[in-house]
């Protein structure tokens, strides 16, 4: 069976690494491992495509060392015991553990003294955080390096060597490929090499060659044959929180086009759920009191995408998020709740007031609870001078209304008028 264009093009050595020229380029760390054959264990994160097999290929094939590939998910402790057993025999091997975010306990205790002695060279595979996602015994072991979605030049330099490669390539076919279809190769695919090659092959194979036996690939057979990921809003990678990150500073920023355009990125990758998730997050952490009303807007508008599904879905999101954009924005609510909760962290709060205490069971009274309350709502305008914190942080005030909106503005004032009337009650 013959192997996907992507992985008969992968690299053997490392120069021919398309790309990550900051790690794998003259003078770069990885190139200089590779040229002192003083190789130490590394993580590789980034998204799909982007060459973290193909560096782990070119290190073993620039350094002759053995090379094998294991996936952390789905190969079994006796699989690394394999890999261990022939790093016994030949000395030195490079292995390859894809997802290695997925690692059980039981494999990295196995692996970790091998690690060690040099036995097993390993590079790890991710395309999460590795400093949130991978265990700390095996980040400590380990050089962590981040790789980059492909620009469109490198992956042109690809196709064309995969176009003119007669041993792993395309170079046995005569092949026209269109200009526009070319553009939309290295541009529809958001740096991913491979779902780009893999994208070419298809269109290849797939189309008729013409009477002087020429395949000719046009723009709607690109179209047709790459997969839609065109936007790296990948749900299981860094991509998809850089895009959330990004639209949510948009909205907060007050720009309607840009906030569109990450929202956009979601629902193409098919992440509905992250995004209304995220509005309802916006909404209470960036709008809150300068506009109250429209966190519950936010709230039904997200209850109708969830009615209506898609395409239809799409309406209120794009209202909601214009409204989001060009609202007063305040986050005098989050910050007061972080103070707050700084505070109690920090142990800093008292004894409760005793007649704030729970007085509603038998033997309240004895222990002083509830007694000398007073009711707000048995005083003019349902409120009255009393003391609520404890006398250790009589005076704490996290609160600090911003005057953004007209809402915030009355609230502001009203509070102060509150604050003001409470401190004359405090000695």
């Amino acid at each position: 069976m013959q192997q996907p264009l992507a992985y008969r093009m992968r690299p053997q050595k490392i120069q021919d690494v398309v790309g990550q020229q900051d790690l794998v380029g003259p003078g770069k760390i990885i190139n200089r491992m590779v040229k002192a054959k003083t190789l130490s264990s590394m993580i590789l994160y980034g998204p799909p495509g982007t060459g973290k097999t193909s560096i782990a290929s070119a290190i073993a094939g620039s350094t002759k060392y053995a090379f094998r590939k294991l996936n952390a998910a789905t190969d079994s402790k006796k699989d690394l015991q394999v890999v261990a057993e022939e790093a016994k025999m030949s000395g030195t091997v490079v292995l390859l553990l894809d997802e290695i975010h997925r690692l059980d306990k039981t494999k990295q205790d196995f692996l970790l003294p091998l690690l060690e002695s040099g036995r097993i060279i390993l590079i790890g595979a991710t395309t999460e955080n590795p400093y949130i996602n991978i265990n700390p015994a095996i980040r400590s072991r380990t050089a962590i390096f981040q790789v980059h979605p492909l620009s469109p030049d490198d992956i042109k330099g690809a196709i064309d060597r995969a176009l003119t490669d007669s041993e792993n390539g395309l170079g046995k076919l005569s092949i026209q490929l269109d200009q526009t279809a070319l553009n939309l190769l290295t541009t529809g695919t958001n740096g991913d090499l491979r779902s780009a090659l893999n994208a070419l092959e298809l269109a290849a194979n797939s189309t008729d060659p013409d009477d002087t036996g020429t395949i000719h690939i046009r723009l709607n057979d690109v179209e047709e044959c790459l997969q839609k990921k065109l936007l790296g809003a990948d749900k299981n990678g860094d991509a998809h929180y850089d895009v959330i990150s990004a639209f949510q500073k948009s909205i907060r920023g007050s720009d309607a086009n840009a906030a569109l355009h990450y929202a956009a990125r979601l629902i193409e990758a098919g992440d509905v759920n992250s995004l209304t998730r995220r509005l309802m997050v916006i909404a209470y952490e960036d709008i809150g009191l300068a506009n109250p009303s429209l966190c519950a807007r936010t709230v039904t508008a997200v209850q109708a995408v969830d009615k209506l599904g898609f395409p239809e879905g799409r309406i209120p999101l794009a209202d909601i998020i214009i409204e989001l954009c060009i609202s007063p924005k305040s986050n005098s609510g989050i910050s007061a709740i972080d103070a707050a909760i700084s505070d109690v962290k920090r142990g800093n709060f008292g004894e409760i007031p005793a007649y704030l205490k729970d007085a509603h069971y038998q033997g309240a009274k004895k222990l002083g609870h509830g007694i000398n309350y007073q009711y707000p709502h048995d005083f003019p305008n349902d409120w009255v001078k009393q003391q609520y914190l404890p006398d250790k942080i009589k005076n704490a005030n996290y609160y600090h209304p911003k005057t953004n909106g007209k809402y915030e503005t009355a609230f502001a004032n009203q509070y102060q008028k509150i604050q003001g009337a409470q401190r004359g009650n405090q000695k």
